[in-house]
């Protein structure tokens, strides 16, 4: 933030608020883009692509696997996939993205990517001569895969980007919707790869063992870092609200996706080895990186927060109780004996999204704009805050 991008928070004008929560639930506290039409446009549309997208992809799947090994590698698939859609939903509860856009990003990852990557493959095979079978599967794995794959998962993080801005306002959710759509990628190609292992084989059981045992226990999330890198560029971006810098970081951030995609699909004959002095390393990198982002995204909801504290909206004790996940776990215990913990779950939720809002003015571009939705965020709070105090 530049200091000349300062704009103080609206003041509070008329009664003081009322407090949301008894005062001695507080000191326990203390102690401890678009619119609605825009999500379901995108919704449809979205639906619509992973639709058409099936009829080649479904067929491409069948020819290449058979009922049978479709039918085993389908189940055996959803096991990775539910390891990488719970790490999503962890990374993604300080500020729940909306279900519609998860399903979008996922369908897009689980159909519409695997269509492009169908559709631009044969040009890659067509645009160079091989000498032989295995420099074209050498070329096909480190070449053409990183680029046409990257480019394909990441195509829908930038419409994501560009179409759903109120929502794709920061790193974490870049990394999360990044996840999501790499997630069903690699379900998909995890049917693939484990359908024909048990289609082809000479020894069905022990092909599908070797098989999901590498690519669901050792790599359940190779491309969710491969595609993350890319969410987390383009995340940074969105903190910018402006779709020059979107399409930049579009391309900036295939960059790193694309390296990391080709050094894994380089590892040959030392493939154990550089799996435990690489690959590992890479990984617990990006658990203690989406961490940090976390840290830094609570304390810079904290931040935006105190300042609508200091200008009469919330209590300081309130700023805390919406801050930090104690804090919030106590506020909805509180409002569960209630009945009133959906509503409370709401409040939260839009002073989240109040003080991402804040922290786009505060970047200095579309200000007015920004503004306009902050006095707009800031009646429905308290429309919120009625329904949970009363």
């Amino acid at each position: 933030m530049e200091p000349g991008n300062y704009r103080p928070a609206p003041g509070h004008v008329g009664r003081p608020v009322d407090t949301v929560v008894p005062p001695q639930v507080q000191g326990a506290v203390m102690k401890a883009g678009r619119s609605r039409s825009g999500l379901v446009g995108l919704t449809v549309g979205g639906s619509t692509l992973a639709f058409l997208s099936l009829f080649l992809v479904v067929p491409f799947l069948l020819s290449n696997t058979g009922p049978a090994g479709f039918l085993v590698g389908f189940l055996a698939s959803l096991v990775p996939l539910s390891v990488v859609l719970l790490a999503v939903h962890i990374i993604d509860k300080w500020e729940p993205e909306p279900k519609r856009l998860l399903f979008f990003a996922f369908t897009w990852g689980a159909a519409v990517s695997i269509a492009v990557t169908l559709l631009i493959q044969p040009f890659f095979v067509l645009a160079f001569q091989f000498s032989d079978g295995a420099d074209l599967q050498a070329y096909m794995a480190t070449v053409q895969a990183p680029i046409v794959e990257e480019f394909a998962k990441s195509l829908g993080l930038l419409i994501l980007l560009l179409m759903a801005r109120k929502h794709f306002d920061g790193p974490v959710d870049g990394v999360v919707f990044a996840f999501t759509i790499a997630g069903g990628f690699a379900f998909t190609e995890n049917i693939l790869y484990v359908g024909r292992a048990v289609a082809e084989s000479a020894d069905p059981a022990g092909d599908f063992a070797q098989v999901f045992f590498l690519r669901g226990v050792m790599s359940p999330f190779a491309h969710a870092i491969f595609t993350g890198t890319t969410g987390l560029v383009m995340g940074f971006a969105a903190r910018r609200w402006h779709a020059g810098a979107s399409v930049a970081a579009f391309f900036v951030g295939l960059l790193p996706a694309m390296f990391l995609h080709n050094r894994w699909n380089s590892m040959g004959q030392g493939f154990l080895a550089e799996y435990l002095m690489v690959q590992v390393p890479i990984f617990f990198l990006a658990i203690g990186g989406i961490i940090l982002l976390r840290v830094a995204e609570k304390r810079l909801t904290r931040q935006r927060l105190l300042e609508y504290s200091a200008a009469g909206w919330f209590t300081p004790a309130e700023v805390e109780l919406m801050a930090t996940l104690g804090g919030r776990r106590t506020a909805l215990n509180w409002a569960g004996n209630y009945g009133r913990k959906r509503q409370m779950r709401e409040f939260l939720k839009a002073a989240t999204r109040l003080a991402n809002t804040r922290q786009r003015i505060l970047s200095g571009r579309d200000v007015q704009l920004h503004q306009a939705e902050e006095r707009q965020q800031l009646q429905r709070i308290l429309a919120l805050r009625a329904a949970v105090a009363h």
